[in-house]
């Protein structure tokens, strides 16, 4: 029996989070299991290491080395034993936003972050991506409005640019994994469209 594993996408401001629920409750209302986690975190040791990467200044290598660290911990200590009795796994977040933060923001080897992500997740991607696309102004606005910023939502518009355009690039690359959903608008128009990429699933 093997389980569905769903990620939700999107620099910070998309979105993403206020749609995670409704998707859990959605699931859960059809019978489904449901384990809902997030990167990086995930395990207490996911999470230690999430706030390390977070709040403590690094360049771009160690970022991404704690990233993936935290991510092969999520995996073997709560995602892979979810999908193994058939659960649903939503997360906020996975190795997309890596290529996305670490490879479109700080400009790092794409190479490298290929072979850490094939170290760490063996061939484990998710079956859908939802990635929650709005400009970085409007998401830096919506940002403002409800928190303080931590260490990435600190960084300026150019650099919330260049990860839209790495989750471009991913999106791309993905062969119909990730869906792209137009973050703009009330949470209902928005929820219209996560309804309609899962209709076009059968799901």
């Amino acid at each position: 029996m093997s389980g569905r594993f769903v990620t939700v996408e999107g620099i910070d401001g998309a979105g993403k989070s206020s749609h995670l629920q409704a998707l859990a409750a959605r699931w859960r209302a059809q019978g489904h299991e449901v384990v809902v986690t997030r990167e990086p975190g995930g395990t207490p040791l996911a999470e230690r290491l999430r706030e390390i990467v977070l709040h403590e200044a690094m360049d771009a290598l160690t970022e991404a080395l704690l990233v993936f660290a935290a991510r092969r911990d999520h995996l073997q200590q709560l995602i892979e034993p979810a999908l193994a009795r058939g659960a649903t796994v939503l997360c906020d977040r996975f190795t997309d936003a890596t290529f996305a933060y670490q490879g479109g923001g700080r400009g790092f080897d794409l190479a490298v972050l290929a072979t850490l992500e094939r170290w760490a997740q063996q061939r484990r991607q998710p079956d859908l991506t939802l990635w929650f696309d709005v400009a970085p102004a409007v998401a830096a606005a919506r940002r403002a409005a409800v928190r303080a910023p931590d260490r990435f939502e600190s960084e300026d518009l150019a650099f919330f640019e260049r990860v839209r355009q790495g989750y471009a690039e991913r999106a791309a690359a993905a062969g119909g994994r990730i869906v792209r959903i137009e973050g703009e608008g009330d949470v209902a128009a928005v929820w219209a469209r996560v309804a309609d990429a899962l209709a076009a699933r059968g799901w």
